[in-house]
């Protein structure tokens, strides 16, 4: 995907959300994810305090190690593969510092809470890495049955999976859940697209989607509910290619849903974008 991003000499940031001076109308928000930061922190340098409010901020250390300071008095340092998590509630001053000699290399990763208000909070945990080898765990989440996960105030989770080369792994998405894919390290592929690390992609279930290997999509106008339209997926997805021919879009559709508009192939045949992509999938 193509993301926006500065570089200030001490930060290196990757956008793949509308931030600060990078403003994309169709990379606003993805549900309730409004931030996804790709930040390299240089040594002895970082964030001075500022401040936050109604927003659940969830840090993924990739490299290196940061350290936090707020004005509720916390202090800590969070270390390559584990996560911090500040509920910014009604409001909260924090810093963060690469205090490191190496650098330091983040997601920062906002999410926006079910609710405004409520007491600020920060927490912080170390992940056995081993734990999440070959599977799926919950880092971050405000979803019921993730008791071991930082807790954050919105129906949503961060999850982290560690794959060696060759490995695979399956996420049960469930109808109407958005997910955003983002690998720290390394490459990856979803559905016969390749991902890099600094890149990102989007991720809906049509109706009736079933369980799949972990789903990816490119970037597109903020009209996604469409693709749950009965049969309609293929189509919006030749309109968003057409009107933005510089990005990938990615159509997850079942084959149902596809059979409902079967000669919509015909036109897109005829089309044919270069940065369209259509997966249907085998519902039985």
């Amino acid at each position: 995907a193509t993301l926006g991003g500065a570089n200030h000499g001490w930060l290196d940031a990757r956008h793949h959300f509308s931030f600060a001076g990078y403003h994309d109308p169709a990379r606003v928000h993805w549900g309730a994810l409004r931030v996804w930061n790709d930040d390299i922190i240089a040594p002895h340098t970082g964030f001075p305090p500022h401040p936050h409010r109604d927003m659940e901020i969830i840090t993924y250390v990739r490299e290196g190690a940061i350290s936090h300071e707020d004005s509720l008095g916390n202090k800590g340092r969070t270390v390559a593969g584990d996560v911090q998590v500040m509920s910014a509630g009604t409001g909260i001053r924090h810093a963060e510092y690469n205090a490191e000699r190496e650098t330091t290399r983040i997601f920062q990763i906002w999410i926006i809470p079910d609710a405004q208000g409520g007491a600020p909070a920060w927490g912080t945990r170390p992940f056995p890495k081993g734990e999440r080898a070959g599977r799926f765990v919950a880092l971050a989440s405000g979803r019921a049955g993730d008791g071991d996960a930082l807790p954050i105030r919105a129906d949503a989770r961060v999850l982290g999976l560690t794959l060696k080369a060759g490995q695979q792994a399956e996420y049960a998405l469930e109808p109407g859940r958005h997910a955003y894919l983002g690998p720290a390290a390394g490459a990856v592929e979803v559905n016969g697209v390749r991902l890099d690390a600094r890149d990102g992609a989007l991720v809906v279930t049509g109706l009736g989607s079933p369980s799949y290997d972990v789903h990816a999509a490119g970037d597109r106008d903020d009209n996604y509910y469409l693709w749950g339209a009965m049969g309609g997926a293929a189509l919006v997805g030749l309109g968003l290619a057409q009107a933005q021919p510089e990005k990938r879009v990615m159509v997850i559709t079942g084959d149902g849903e596809q059979l409902m508009a079967f000669g919509s192939l015909a036109t897109i045949a005829v089309a044919k974008p270069k940065n369209l992509d259509i997966i249907v999938l085998d519902n039985q």
